[in-house]
């Protein structure tokens, strides 16, 4: 719509004629996005992007749509964008009462959606297990992933899945996990050359992606995927983990520490301004054999299916049709020989791929998805032990801290120069979850201090005293039609759901009641929400925190350092219903014990490093042993307490 109809004169002129134009990033923002795309689905029964809402003077809405073609008879439609607009403008011109009527009749049931439910009981693990069962009902056996094409990934139904696993055994689960993440790996979803996911895929086999990369999508698989190694020890999800890491740093970085958003899915093509989809990662077996040589590129064709026809307009996404070892076997080499070739082979593609014209690349830098990208690198430090991930995460950290926060309050983007429009929901929430994450890899105090100053903030602003839970936006915030309380996962997880487990995390860490009170007021408020199974996997996960006995895991060293073998240990782990300090005895220790009481009275024992595993503050021997920690850590509380929930559905293909 940006070409055909928004720079077409005629149709410009006529909407400057007749109508108010507004144009909104949904990025910046989601208030209104969500607001209006509500009203879209209320009058159309579906929803999607392009939006295109029409609205009274009241800002009521009153017509909606998503894609309209510019004319008449353009891609098959009997209406085009042109005439809609002249019949919407003679309709309202004719009769504005009866627009005005209908218009409110539409903001009264978008109002009545948005009314908090009353709260129920103690919502129970049954929950956990209704949501599990509705995911692998979608499951796709063969390919991975949940539903039909076009296929997301949804990270937050991966992690719930992951810890259903945790606290049942549930063998279907744990497969669940590994197939999905495999076959995204395998798929053209995943970019080969250069690193990073794209957005999602348009078929049901992760083959043909559509090509736009995003920040909260990157930030988030990276995480499912330390979780799928630390499940698994399958050493290629931790290296797409890296790679993941490798890619944000490296092409998604701004100098002064933060994240940019997104990058196009159009690159341009010849010495004209010509577009087209993916062109950029795409090749033709000829470019291979051009750059790579006959030979090399023969196992690049046979490693990455590359055909002469493609298998995308001519030209070939990249996936794995089958593993490293089968393809060796089948060229005549070892598979060793192979991954050294191929390697060797992506660096010269890379190369190459950099001398095209590079998709339009997004450069706002987003708090909440800053938020995501600070736990991505923050946990990518602590399970791979790098020190440089841990310093990625803390510039950004500083980057958002210092730069976009007015007074105490967050702001959303920065871009320019400038930081702009007032921090919501999303963004408060994500950023304190980035923060502890990014105390438990660091162990620095000064990053909790930080987490608990702005979640006040946010329990300040948003909270909702009469029924609980934290609305979008803050009290004294532009009064929309609706203050909306968001309690579903889209592409990026509900930010009640972040501020919910943030609030677990901080009440087991400060030994603070209230946090624990507030959190479960909000999951009550919330109960009806996680019987969505589909759009529910975060807040799930946060009722398995809640439902669960945290491990409560403090290290003490003797000197700096002397933990070291203790925190591998640890790490390897998969425990995600945890808070884990590590300290150095004196001041450090000291310090900590301020904040976090748990660290008092614990000690290095006959001068080694040694681990505390606890839970409701009752704790197993300490150990300076890194086997009996780890038996320790792989202890799971089961979810239902006096009996064995039945194994899941088998998938359904």
């Amino acid at each position: 719509m940006e070409r055909e109809s928004f720079e077409d004169v005629e149709i410009a002129r006529v909407l400057n004629e007749h109508f108010v134009a507004i144009k909104v990033d949904r990025e910046e923002r989601p208030d209104v996005d969500s607001l209006y795309m509500n009203a879209v689905q209320m009058l159309t029964g579906r929803g999607g992007w392009p939006m295109t809402v029409v609205l009274t003077y009241a800002r009521e809405p009153f017509f909606a749509g998503t894609y309209f073609p510019a004319r008449d008879g353009d891609r098959g439609a009997q209406k085009g964008f042109l005439s809609i607009l002249r019949e919407l403008s003679d309709v309202y011109k004719g009769d504005p009462h009866r627009v005005v009527t209908f218009s409110r009749q539409i903001t009264e049931r978008l109002r009545a959606a948005a009314q908090t439910p009353s709260a129920t009981g103690a919502p129970g693990p049954d929950l956990i297990r209704a949501g599990a069962v509705q995911l692998a009902k979608r499951f796709d056996s063969v390919h991975g992933g949940f539903g039909n094409a076009p296929k997301f990934p949804t990270p937050s139904n991966i992690e719930l899945i992951a810890r259903y696993h945790r606290r049942t055994g549930d063998r279907v689960a744990h497969q669940m996990v590994e197939r999905t993440l495999a076959g995204m790996a395998a798929g053209g979803i995943r970019d080969h050359v250069g690193g990073g996911f794209h957005r999602y895929s348009t078929d049901a086999r992760w083959l043909v992606p559509h090509f736009e990369k995003m920040l909260y999508d990157n930030a988030q698989l990276v995480i499912v995927y330390l979780e799928g190694y630390q499940i698994t020890r399958r050493d290629a999800f931790a290296q797409i983990a890296r790679e993941t890491l490798d890619y944000l740093a490296r092409e998604m970085s701004d100098s002064a520490g933060g994240f940019y958003s997104a990058t196009d899915a159009d690159s341009r093509v010849g010495e004209k301004d010509h577009e087209e989809e993916g062109w950029f990662f795409t090749w033709t077996a000829a470019e291979l054999r051009r750059l790579l040589g006959r030979v090399r590129a023969g196992h690049v064709e046979a490693t990455f299916g590359v055909t002469a026809q493609g298998n995308f307009e001519g030209r070939n996404v990249l996936y794995q049709p089958a593993a490293l070892e089968v393809v060796a076997r089948t060229v005549g080499v070892s598979a060793q020989a192979l991954g050294a070739e191929i390697r060797a082979a992506k660096r010269i593609l890379y190369e190459a791929r950099e001398r095209r014209p590079r998709p339009i690349r997004d450069d706002k830098i987003i708090a909440s998805w800053n938020g995501l990208a600070i736990s991505a690198f923050a946990r990518g430090a602590a399970v791979f032990a790098n020190p440089a991930y841990a310093e990625r995460a803390a510039r950004a950290a500083r980057f958002v801290l210092d730069t976009m926060r007015d007074g105490d309050k967050l702001r959303r983007t920065f871009r320019l120069g400038r930081a702009r429009h007032e921090g919501l929901l999303d963004d408060y929430a994500f950023v304190v979850q980035g923060l502890l994450d990014l105390f438990e890899a660091t162990h620095d105090i000064r990053w909790l201090n930080e987490a608990k100053r702005l979640h006040a903030v946010l329990e300040r602003d948003f909270w909702d005293d009469k029924h609980g839970g934290f609305f979008q936006t803050p009290h004294r915030h532009e009064a929309l039609l609706v203050r909306e309380k968001p309690d579903s996962d889209g592409a990026e997880p509900s930010g009640n759901s972040v501020a919910i487990l943030n609030l677990l995390r901080l009440g087991e860490l400060t030994q603070e009641t209230r946090a624990r009170q507030f959190a479960e007021k909000a999951l009550r408020v919330f109960s009806g929400q996680m019987k969505g199974g589909w759009s529910a996997g975060k807040i799930l996960s946060a009722l398995d925190f809640f439902l669960d006995k945290p491990l409560q895991v403090i290290i003490v060293g003797p000197t700096t350092g002397a933990a070291k073998e203790l925190e591998a240990t640890f790490h390897r782990a998969f425990v995600p219903n945890r808070i884990f300090v590590v300290a150095t005895e004196g001041n450090d220790l000291d310090a900590q014990a301020k904040i976090v009481p748990l660290a008092r009275d614990k000690h290095a024992r006959r001068g080694k490093a040694t681990a505390y595993v606890c839970r409701d503050q009752i704790c197993e021997l300490p150990t300076s042993d890194p086997k009996v920690f780890a038996a320790q850590l792989a202890k799971a509380e089961p979810l239902f307490e006096f009996q064995t929930p039945a194994p899941l559905p088998a998938a359904r293909r």
